[in-house]
């Protein structure tokens, strides 16, 4: 057991000296692993999303109550199409070296790297807000 715990810590100091050196060979890697990190937080919540949809949809009708379960819909409708938007604007933009290896950015790529991570911040907001404002309606009913 100790053997194990032993070679996890060597294991993980390891990984983190190499991303360490790799950080300070390009100082962009930092920021492109901040974004897809923001990115891969928030993309699981698409299941959520989907699931909270299925779950709202044969509730939407002309009264008052029914018209709120549409809003809700409608905006984790729109948090999904702006993930499904962000990614294919952000992979037109990368290359999966520059995205996953570290590779140089051009100062182009790094003006478009600052505004992703403004995206993918305000994305992170979006898909989140909406997710506990569907939340918040579904308890109304409760």
């Amino acid at each position: 057991m100790r053997r194990t715990v032993f070679l996890f810590a060597v294991l993980v100091v390891a990984v983190s000296c190499k991303e360490d050196k790799k950080s300070m060979a390009n100082p962009n890697t930092a920021q492109m692993e901040k974004v897809m990190a923001i990115h891969d937080e928030v993309m699981p919540k698409m299941g959520t999303i989907g699931k909270l949809v299925a779950e709202l949809k044969p509730k939407v009708d002309s009264t008052e109550m029914g018209m709120e379960y549409e809003k809700a819909m409608k905006d984790l409708q729109a948090s999904h199409q702006s993930m499904m938007d962000w990614m294919r604007g952000f992979g037109d933009r990368f290359d999966s070296d520059e995205i996953l290896n570290g590779k140089a950015l051009t100062e182009q790529k790094q003006k478009w790297l600052d505004e992703e991570e403004v995206k993918v911040r305000a994305l992170k907001e979006e898909i989140n807000s909406s997710i506990e404002g569907a939340q918040a309606v579904l308890k109304k009913q409760d």
